[in-house]
Order: C-alpha cells, then sequence, then structure tokens
C-alpha cells in the first residue's frame, strides 16, 4: 500500500495517470510530448506506476 500512496504523492506521475485515463494505450512518444519531460523522465514515471499496481 506505501507504493500506491508514494506514486501518487507526486503530481507528475498523477498527470500520467490522467493523460492515460483519457486515452489509454497510449505510446511513450505520445505521453513525452504531452508533458513537460523526456522519454526517460516518463519511463522513470511509468516504472513507479507500474511498481504500484496503478499501471500495466
Amino acid at each position: 500500500m506505501d507504493d500506491v500512496f508514494r506514486a501518487l504523492a507526486d503530481p507528475t506521475r498523477r498527470s500520467l495517470l490522467d493523460e492515460l485515463f483519457k486515452d489509454d494505450g497510449q505510446t511513450l512518444s505520445a505521453l513525452e510530448q504531452r508533458l513537460p519531460m523526456t522519454r526517460f523522465g516518463v519511463m522513470k514515471h511509468l516504472r513507479i506506476l507500474e511498481e504500484a499496481g496503478l499501471v500495466v
């Protein structure tokens, strides 16, 4: 449960979840274009969300 709260504590990860909720199955490139961060930044945040069980 701590992983979920840690993942949701970051506003960037909440923004990622919002984007995925709007349009499920987006590519990494699409997410990178919508958010002010690099591809590696998006990958880092997605990994944390995945480890928390919030994305698959």
